[in-house]
């Protein structure tokens, strides 16, 4: 694995601090798979961590924006969002239809009391951290 430059805007922490109580864990973990599965995936080595429409978001060089968020008029469950645009949603829904709830073509939706199966989710993540050198394949490298 090559070494990982985290480039984190500090708007991004404020986000984090102002989630509830209830949900700032489980945005956090999907915070910490994200990086962790930036950090495993030797192709890459800058990740940024920024605020797309108000949202802590993942960008990378060559792949397709990662954004997180829970919302106030769905509080039960929070959700990772993907461009929906990209055969991301789609793919992941092929392969791992029976893991995940999905919404349209934009997002795995978490319940706050369900365990989120993780391996599967990185899966997802590491996609979309390389989606611009894996978008011809099948499926996505999965």
């Amino acid at each position: 694995m090559g070494k990982l430059t985290l480039k984190t805007d500090p708007r991004v922490n404020e986000v984090f601090a102002n989630y509830p109580d209830f949900v700032r864990d489980k945005l956090q973990h999907l915070r910490e798979l994200v990086i962790e599965t930036a950090e495993e995936t030797e192709s890459l080595t800058v990740l940024e961590e920024t605020l797309k429409w108000g949202e802590p978001s993942f960008v990378t060089k060559n792949g397709s924006t990662l954004r997180m968020d829970w919302k106030e008029k769905t509080p039960d469950q929070y959700a990772m969002y993907f461009q929906c645009t990209s055969r991301l949603v789609n793919t992941f829904r092929l392969v791992f239809d029976d893991k995940f709830q999905f919404e349209g073509k934009r997002a795995i939706v978490f319940k706050l009391n369900e365990k989120i199966p993780e391996l599967e989710l990185k899966e997802c993540i590491r996609a979309s951290l390389i989606y611009h050198n894996v978008k011809e394949q099948i499926t996505l490298g999965i």
